[in-house]
């Protein structure tokens, strides 16, 4: 009798301990929104890869659902609000899309500066923990960020001077590149990345400034012939946002919360700027292989350009020192930054 009281109350025990565990053991759902087409290189070399790394290390627990190209409705610029309403869990997003929202992120925009996005991204993401995060990214949950590889110009007559540039309807991607490609003498017009292909099809404009690892995914290298690119610092990047709705994650338990920051961070950034600018050498190769013509403009060709980029970023400095952001600070602090990380 005795022996069977105790057998009943092990497995009682033995119940309750697996009714807890199975309570522990929660298992959520998150929903990941971006603006390109599932093969286009990001989403297939840096957020499918982190979802799946999430995915394996919380044990199944979490599931990551991927909707390219805008599947869960809306426009591109609406994705940092869909991460802050919850219409997504996680977005990824060009910070530039909400012009003037993020403004002390555009320091790592401006004109001349990065080199190596790898490097750029590690330093983006220690300046976005220093003085971004309570104040431009407040309102969600920071994953990542980071820049992508030396911006181009392509377009269909060549660019080989600023003066070529008069009068070219030419879309750029964020507040201060349209205004530095402004300052070079094109007529700028803005729009996000998948409306690209369409546009120079209908000739809405004549050309487009973006990286080299997109021009496969949208075709452009069949839609113009020249590509200009810059020896030395890049012309421009953009910048970029990988985010979480803060309620999804503050819901997490501890341990799921753990998955999230062990994939996230600083490494994951520089590791997301390294990829981007990896990606660019077989679309530039495709481009050479069609026939198409690339040009390079070397560093002391450059003089001309790098005119209009000072301007340019005088500009942005007394725009920031107008909004009460000490902007001479931030572009010495990213100097700094930029220089212990091309040293690691």
């Amino acid at each position: 009798m005795i022996k069977r009281a105790f057998l009943k109350l092990a497995g009682t025990t033995a119940v309750a301990a697996v009714l807890a565990t199975g309570a522990l053991a929660q298992e959520v759902t998150l929903r990941m929104h971006q603006f390109l087409p599932a093969q286009a290189n990001v989403p297939k070399n840096v957020l499918v890869p982190w979802a799946e790394r999430v995915m394996e290390a919380s044990g199944g627990r979490i599931e990551i659902q991927h909707f390219p190209s805008m599947q869960l409705g809306g426009t591109p610029p609406q994705l940092i609000d869909q991460a802050i309403d919850g219409v997504a869990d996680i977005v990824w997003t060009v910070a530039g899309y909400t012009p003037g929202r993020f403004p002390r992120a555009e320091v790592f925009e401006l004109p001349f500066t990065m080199t190596d996005a790898g490097d750029m991204s590690a330093a983006y993401w220690e300046l976005a923990e220093e003085q971004m995060m309570d104040q431009d990214f407040a309102d969600f949950k920071v994953l990542g960020v980071w820049v992508h590889g030396p911006g181009v110009i392509h377009s269909a007559d060549p660019i080989e001077s600023p003066e070529d540039l008069n009068g070219v309807k030419l879309r750029a991607p964020t507040r201060v590149t349209t205004k530095l490609f402004g300052n070079l003498g094109a007529t700028t017009v803005g729009m996000p990345v998948p409306a690209i292909p369409e546009s120079l099809s209908k000739g809405v404009v004549d050309g487009a400034v973006i990286p080299w690892e997109v021009v496969g995914a949208l075709k452009v290298a069949e839609l113009v012939e020249n590509h200009t690119e810059f020896e030395g610092n890049a012309i421009y990047t953009t910048s970029f946002i990988f985010a979480m709705n803060r309620d999804a994650y503050e819901a997490l338990p501890d341990d799921l919360k753990a998955v999230i920051d062990d994939n996230s961070g600083l490494e994951f950034s520089r590791m997301a700027g390294a990829q981007m600018q990896s990606d660019d050498g077989p679309s530039r190769e495709a481009a050479l292989d069609a026939g198409n013509n690339v040009i390079t403009i070397s560093e002391e060709a450059a003089a001309p350009w790098r005119a209009a980029a000072e301007a340019t970023t005088a500009e942005w400095i007394a725009e920031m020192n107008e909004k009460g952001i000490d902007a001479e600070a931030l572009i010495a602090r990213k100097d700094e930054l930029l220089e212990k990380h091309n040293t690691q």
